[in-house]
């Protein structure tokens, strides 16, 4: 999915390099790999270019900074579990999810052998259908809504709803530059 990209420029301009990332081989292979089989064959193959190898920045700067709530957390579409794994402690329980069981596989296992590795979980299902055992005080959404289809979106506010507490915390990060 492309990115939008800051600065002034002509709409021709954003036309000509959105077209120019439409045409990137790399990217026509990923859109056509989700397309026709799903995010399963990503993670088998490993086009993954949106997996970091480590922590989204800003979520480890919220928690140096004290300014990431704590409870129950979750972390829908959440791949390798980096996220999960940087925000897992005594104050932070972590409910990590993805549709993908080769991604969780890698999330519990890198995840094994860390000492916080009691304070989280990984769940292989579709977000649309989860019920968890209890509604979450903070739910961290990190490009999980826009790689949804924009049909979807109206499903996923209220899955959110549905699964945070009243008093609870929605973090998203949505289309990051």
């Amino acid at each position: 999915m492309a990115k939008p990209r800051m600065g002034s420029s002509s709409g021709d301009e954003d036309h000509e390099r959105s077209k120019d990332l439409g045409s990137n081989p790399k990217v026509v292979n990923l859109r056509r790999t989700i397309a026709e089989d799903g995010w399963e064959k990503c993670w088998e193959e490993g086009l993954t270019p949106w997996d970091l190898g480590q922590p989204t920045p800003i979520f480890t700067h919220l928690l140096q900074t004290g300014n990431l709530s704590k409870g129950r957390v979750f972390i829908p579409g959440c791949g390798s579990g980096y996220d999960v794994m940087a925000i897992a402690g005594p104050e932070r329980y972590v409910v990590g999810l993805d549709i993908s069981h080769t991604a969780i596989k890698k999330a519990e296992k890198l995840s094994s052998s860390l000492p916080n590795a009691s304070y989280c979980t990984f769940v292989a299902a579709d977000f649309f259908t989860y019920q968890p055992s209890e509604l979450f005080d903070l739910i961290i959404d990190y490009t999980f809504f826009c790689a949804l289809d924009p049909s979807m979106r109206p499903a996923w506010a209220k899955k959110m709803g549905d699964v945070l507490k009243p008093d609870g915390e929605l973090l998203t990060l949505m289309f990051p530059v």
